[in-house]
């Protein structure tokens, strides 16, 4: 099976001063935040469903021009570009808790077999380790396939077994007690069922919180599901509004140039935006 890495967007540290993966899942930004012009990526290991692929999730640490902007209350967001996330990054701060809503997408299917993941995380941008869980929605020799899971990486993702259906309510939360015992939420508001895991890890940094539309990798950015545009709702970073934390509002485009997703601004709230596919990139 081929190597997946996680590569997760790098905002560096000085662009903040001055502004001042067993299903079809599998995700976890293990990012490389770097201060040079591009960064490496640590591995990391996610099974798909079939077998056939291994899959993670993160962007690329390279080719990110962050240029800032002011949105509601004065904040400050700034806006980079990654290989295989949109959505928006806090950093610069302690995060031990991090929480959205959106509603599943439905994924429109070709003859190419494409992926895509939405998800609440911790960590994953300019840190080692990541925790985090969404819901999965891909392409397979023309069929559409749903998933939800959470990670702990560097262990691999674990799936529910759940039922995970297009125009469902999700709910989901990250939240660290301080201790590095992590609380990891995932709950289906329309159908009615909730997954709970506790877990622990002695990596973690609590360094990034995150709300993210990805598309996964696999020796290389697979190619992004046509899901249309996912809302988020009520995004917010310890307990607070995620647009409180001055985050970064972050564009897919490919390497080659070619936007794959963009993320809006977020509302007057601080805690909702959406994501809009554009290409699968390919």
């Amino acid at each position: 099976m081929p190597t997946r890495r996680w590569l997760a967007p790098a905002i560096g540290l000085s662009a903040v001063a001055l502004a001042a993966g067993t299903s079809t899942a599998a995700f976890a930004a293990v990012p490389a935040r770097d201060d040079a012009a591009s960064a490496g990526a640590t591995s990391q290991h996610h099974v798909h469903s079939r077998g056939d692929v291994m899959r993670h999730h993160g962007t690329s640490a390279a080719h990110l021009t962050p240029v800032s902007s002011v949105h509601h209350n004065g904040k400050i967001v700034l806006h980079d570009t990654s290989d295989n996330w949109a959505g928006y990054a806090a950093t610069g701060s302690t995060y031990t808790s991090v929480s959205a809503s959106w509603v599943q997408p439905s994924v429109s299917c070709g003859s190419e077999d494409t992926y895509s993941s939405f998800w609440v995380g911790i960590d994953g941008d300019g840190t080692s380790s990541v925790e985090q869980t969404g819901t999965e929605a891909d392409c397979s020799s023309g069929q559409a396939e749903y998933s939800s899971w959470y990670e702990m990486y560097p262990a691999n993702p674990v799936n529910f077994s759940d039922t995970v259906t297009p125009g469902d309510s999700f709910t989901a939360s990250v939240s660290d007690d301080g201790s590095g015992t992590f609380t990891l939420t995932l709950t289906d508001n329309t159908a009615g069922w909730s997954e709970t895991t506790n877990q622990s890890s002695s990596t973690a940094q609590d360094g990034s919180a995150e709300v993210i539309a990805e598309a996964p990798y696999s020796n290389g950015v697979l190619p992004l599901s046509d899901f249309g545009t996912v809302d988020f709702t009520g995004a917010t970073a310890n307990g607070s509004p995620i647009g409180d934390a001055s985050p970064t509002q972050i564009n897919l485009v490919s390497d080659g140039g070619v936007t794959e997703a963009t993320t809006s601004g977020l509302d007057s709230s601080g805690e909702d935006f959406s994501v809009t596919w554009e290409s699968t990139g390919s």
